[in-house]
């Protein structure tokens, strides 16, 4: 747990339901996926004038937007159709901690936080799925997307760090993952990425 930070490691009951639900995993997976891209692109539209940031989200919204094609691909490989979109619980919770308001660097800094935060948490469910799952290239693609979230999570932070305080935009980040550990010990009971 220590590489990615989090307080709290998944209830390892989790991935047995996501083993036994595997089509549920891939259309809530994909949905996650689409939701980074538009991540992405909702900061580049809130924040164009700074530019570093635009130019990685720009390459970030194009690769999220390849992983969610890769997961469409093996939901229609599997006979399936993508499910309809469902509200991600987790993300709704995590993201009522920073009070709403402040400067537009506040701002900015508080939605960096919860996007590294959400990566390293999908992250850490992919090694799950990629050490768990008998479907040997299902977890072998879970590991590739793995590695690409690992890295997802530090340009988050790294910006964070960046545009803020380092040492206030530091104890942000510790309080923001101990609301986190707190929210995850109510899931790891549903079928979802973050559930």
């Amino acid at each position: 747990m220590s590489m990615l930070g989090l307080k709290l490691p998944t209830d390892p009951r989790w991935t047995h339901l996501a083993e036994k639900n595997i089509d549920e995993i891939l259309t809530d997976h994909a949905h996650c996926e689409q939701k980074a891209a538009s991540t992405a692109i909702s900061l580049i539209v809130s924040f164009p004038e700074y530019t570093d940031l635009v130019t990685e989200m720009i390459a970030l919204s194009r690769e999220e937007m390849g992983h969610f094609k890769m997961v469409h691909d093996r939901i229609l490989a599997r006979g399936k159709t993508l499910g309809q979109h469902r509200k991600d619980d987790y993300v709704i919770a995590l993201t009522k901690f920073f009070p709403k308001g402040g400067s537009r660097t506040t701002q900015l800094i508080h939605r960096l936080l919860y996007a590294a935060l959400i990566e390293a948490r999908s992250c850490e469910r992919f090694r799950l799925l990629s050490e768990a799952l008998k479907d040997k290239d299902l977890a072998e693609f879970y590991h590739k997307l793995m590695v690409s979230e690992a890295g997802h999570y530090t340009m988050f932070l790294k910006f964070a760090r960046h545009y803020g305080n380092k040492a206030e935009v530091d104890e942000k980040w510790q309080a923001l993952l101990d609301f986190e550990a707190e929210i995850m010990k109510g899931l790891g009971k549903k079928q979802t990425i973050h559930g």
